[in-house]
């Protein structure tokens, strides 16, 4: 054999490959390629597949002879008509001797060869070894206490190099973690409402807004996909939109789409705002959304129309969208027509005003250039003789002419007069004025040491008094102001003086007045106010009221003094009857939630449709009626009564303690595992809670959660991908359906496949022959569920099959499956009696629809001072905010 021979003429049996072709050209005249690389393929391949005769080192690049080979196979490799396979199935079975066989392999990735131990220290040095891992035969018996201890007899020094290098490993990859993953503030539609040209929390900001932190080397799907699986409740299309807060409230800007495009190449910023919605409407209102409408919050001043004697320049806050023409001022005020003037800083710091010309009033807001806190002033045409910019028929360029203030008497003592005008400039101080009023009135000099001024309002209610020791600008009182001379000491620098009143539904000026000191404890202040109101009793709590005139967030802490709670003067406090449980602490409603039977069937639409509950405490459903088989119909749910329970408890616990409740003395329940808990939205179940151990506190069930029990007639342990589903069967030739039955669904993969395999089997039924279908209650339809419905990427061309968890189905737990077979029925349509009664309810006005369809028009053409239904919200103010200089 050629190659052995050039190989046993080397000292050690040894060369490079390279050197091993050049010199067998040398030897032959020819080289490798040219003669043998057609039958036998590379050299390197050919050394390789011949094992027995040579060994290559883990690099390839050096071969050596092995001493105990076939001489056979070398004499067999010249000869034409034996392949390599056939010679080595010619090699004799006792040619080789195990005995010298060696026992260590040499792994490198797919190629596994024999070395020998001496061999093993040279093989493994220099920059060609990265790593070198040892093997253990797996029949090799290990001690007991070697079994599942990896670190078994392990060198202690090599067990410290492993652990160092795989906290710096832990470390490298939490630093790249922190560094790829952002925060992100969700705020959820349904929990706002459009309000004043701009987008508002209906309870609270943080019930509203949900902090997610995520990879933003993810895509936009995956985003949204996480988004859908976190909000389990959520109904319909989400569309996820970029929103930025503005001093009028929340706006929506820019809507994200590109499902796979990564979350970094959409340039979505770290602590980003996103608004989840159905990208249409928010409560019913079509929502607009850009950087060309967003709502401006501009000082609106015009002279208020009350008194024709002593004109009052009132202003106040109003929003606009940036796009709307200028001319809309006067609509948002009442006002037939005018002038419109903005507000321009001179160069000493002075005001004044320029007016815009007719054609100007056609421009936008911000043609203009008026931007977030503009001013304008506002002329009524119709009110000429009043106006605080004319004199002498020319406009002049400044407000800074009225002098005065008006003082009311409101001591109820007689004057020759009722109101006087005091002239004052800014800097002039309230006691002075407060002594000139009483001269000019003609009052007794003892009101000089028992009296104090304070602020009317545009709707003539008396506002906090100003202490004697402020200047008109530092109580933020404008020229031209109204103030009533009253009886009574203004409070100290230590006091606050307060509004209180009883209940939540009252109504401006008929509060009751107190002072109090600041570092007075909520406690004594809730005593002082049941004093007032002749009330005994410790069954009572404070809430301040907020901005709407609504009842606001307990002040839970009642050993706080008003000082630390930011109570001010002139804030509201509402009592509020009900003792606040201590902090940490849930009470919880529990309702009873059990299937109806066939003979739920038989109720009146007028229960169907009414709210209220029933006797023994029973709600029934509101929604439209429905197929007989959904679960959700009709469906009453009656109370059991209230748990008090820690927010550290577990749910398990919350279902032990419900199941002390009197009301279920009488009804046999085996286990908390045999009851399934719902959370109650809408008065109906809603979210399923579905880990026994989870702690309450991380379901984020708010500050009132309603939980709803349902029984079941086994345990249930649900896992994390489990999905239960209410499947009904479709009667043959029948618009009717048999009773729901529950499923549950391993949700892994949600596919439209792996549902319909589920289905099938559940009924027993031909994959092929089944068709499902989900039911949408609030529509009354069926959308069906195909099981072909992929979509192809833009950017890898990849068939990606759709996710049921997302849109157009969104399917969740509690969802109603209506299951047909195709052996008996061959048309698709899943349409039920029930549901043309459900259409025709939905197509028929509901009673306040033309006002909330006039709410909808008033807030489309965006005109703040345009009125809504419902409750009447506390009537605008004007806000002053003085911000530092942090230079």
């Amino acid at each position: 054999m050629i190659l052995k021979a050039i190989l046993s003429q080397e000292e050690s049996n040894r060369i490079p490959v390279d050197q091993l072709g050049q010199k067998l050209l040398k030897k032959i005249g020819i080289s490798w390629n040219k003669k043998f690389r057609k039958q036998y393929g590379p050299l390197r391949k050919f050394l390789q597949l011949h094992s027995q005769v040579f060994r290559l080192s883990s690099d390839e690049s050096i071969v050596r002879l092995l001493k105990n080979c076939s001489l056979q196979a070398e004499s067999d490799f010249p000869r034409k008509d034996h392949q390599p396979s056939k010679t080595l199935s010619s090699e004799s079975p006792g040619s080789s001797d195990r005995t010298s066989c060696p026992h260590w392999f040499d792994i490198n990735d797919s190629k596994v060869q024999p070395i020998e131990e001496k061999d093993i220290e040279q093989q493994f040095q220099g920059k060609e070894s990265a790593y070198m891992l040892f093997y253990r035969k797996s029949q090799l018996q290990r001690p007991p206490e070697a079994q599942a201890n990896p670190r078994y007899r392990v060198p202690c020094h090599l067990l410290n190099e492993m652990d160092a290098a795989n906290i710096e490993l832990q470390t490298k990859r939490a630093e790249c973690d922190s560094t790829n993953n952002f925060e992100l503030h969700l705020h959820l539609g349904p929990h706002y409402h459009f309000f004043n040209g701009a987008l508002h929390p209906v309870v609270s900001q943080t019930e509203s807004v949900w902090d997610l932190t995520f990879d933003k080397r993810k895509t936009l799907g995956d985003l949204r996909q996480s988004i859908f699986q976190l909000l389990e409740f959520w109904e319909g299309d989400m569309v996820l939109s970029i929103a930025k807060f503005v001093p009028a409230g929340l706006h929506i800007y820019q809507t994200l789409d590109g499902d796979d495009l990564a979350l970094c190449e959409i340039e979505i910023a770290d602590e980003e705002d996103i608004f989840v919605w159905n990208g249409a409407e928010v409560g019913g209102i079509q929502i607009p959304t850009g950087s060309d409408c967003e709502p401006l919050l501009l000082n609106v001043l015009h002279l208020a129309t009350g008194s024709e004697q002593c004109p009052q320049l009132v202003e106040s806050p109003h929003v606009f969208p940036a796009n709307a023409e200028v001319g809309t001022v006067f609509a948002a005020l009442a006002i037939p027509g005018g002038v419109v003037f903005t507000n321009n800083a001179g160069s000493g710091g002075e005001e004044s005003w320029t007016a815009i010309p007719k054609e100007g009033l056609k421009k936008t807001f911000r043609e203009q250039g008026l931007g977030n806190g503009s001013s304008i002033l506002v002329q009524d045409s119709s009110n000429g003789n009043n106006s605080l910019l004319t004199k002498q028929g020319k406009w002049i360029t400044s407000v800074n002419e009225v002098d005065w203030v008006q003082v009311n008497n409101l001591c109820q003592l007689e004057s020759e007069e009722e109101q006087v005008k005091i002239s004052a400039t800014v800097n002039t101080v309230v006691f002075d004025i407060r002594i000139k009023a009483i001269k000019e009135l003609k009052l007794m000099e003892e009101l000089a040491e028992n009296s104090c001024l304070r602020p009317i309002d545009r709707n003539g209610k008396l506002l906090c008094p100003v202490p004697d020791s402020y200047t008109l600008k530092e109580a933020e009182l404008k020229m031209g102001s109204s103030l009533g001379l009253c009886p009574g000491r203004a409070p100290t620098s230590s006091q606050l003086f307060l509004f209180f009143a009883m209940g939540s539904d009252i109504q401006p000026g008929t509060e009751m007045e107190i002072i109090v000191e600041e570092t007075i404890s909520v406690r004594d202040c809730l005593k002082i106010m049941l004093e007032k109101f002749g009330l005994p009793g410790d069954t009572w709590h404070l809430r301040k009221m907020d901005w709407c005139y609504e009842a606001g967030e307990p002040l839970c802490e009642e050993d706080a003094t008003l000082e630390e709670l930011a109570i001010r003067s002139g804030d509201t406090l509402l009592l509020t009857e009900g003792k606040l449980l201590p902090p940490g602490l849930l009470k919880v409603p529990v309702w009873w939630y059990q299937p109806r039977g066939p003979e739920g069937q038989g109720k009146s639409h007028q229960d169907q449709t009414n709210c209220t509950p029933s006797q023994g405490g029973v709600w029934r459903a509101t929604f439209p009626p429905g197929p007989p088989g959904d679960m959700h119909m009709e469906v009453p749910l009656r109370h059991l009564g209230d748990v008090e329970i820690s927010e550290d408890a577990t749910l398990v616990e919350l279902k032990a303690q419900a199941m002390t409740l009197p009301s279920l003395s009488e009804v046999c329940i085996p286990s908390p595992a045999c009851l399934r808990a719902w959370t109650v939205d809408n008065r109906r179940p809603g979210r399923l809670l579905r880990r026994n151990q989870q702690q309450l506190r991380e379901y984020k069930l708010g500050r009132r959660p309603e939980i709803c029990l349902e029984p079941l007639q086994k345990e249930e342990h649900l896992g994390p991908q489990d999905m239960l589903l209410r499947t009904q069967m479709r009667l043959p030739g029948k618009r009717a359906s048999t009773l729901p039955a529950d499923m549950v669904w391993d949700a892994t993969r949600a596919t439209a496949s792996s549902l319909r395999q589920q289905v099938a089997a559940f009924y027993s039924l031909p994959v092929d022959k089944t068709e499902i279908a989900k039911y949408f209650p609030d529509k009354s339809e069926w959308l069906p569920v195909s099981s072909w419905n992929q979509q192809i990427t833009k950017r890898k061309k990849k068939k990606k099959q759709d996710n049921l968890q997302g849109p157009p189905y969104y399917l969740k737990d509690g969802d109603v499956i209506g299951v047909k077979s195709l052996l008996v029925e061959e048309d698709e349509d899943f349409g039920m009696v029930g549901d043309d009664t459900g259409k025709e309810s939905q197509a028929q006005p509901a009673p306040g629809k033309r006002s909330q369809e006039a709410l909808r028009i008033q807030s489309r053409d965006l005109l703040p001072g345009a009125e809504t239904s419902g409750r009447p919200h506390r009537p605008e103010a004007s806000l002053s905010i003085h911000v530092g200089s942090f230079r």
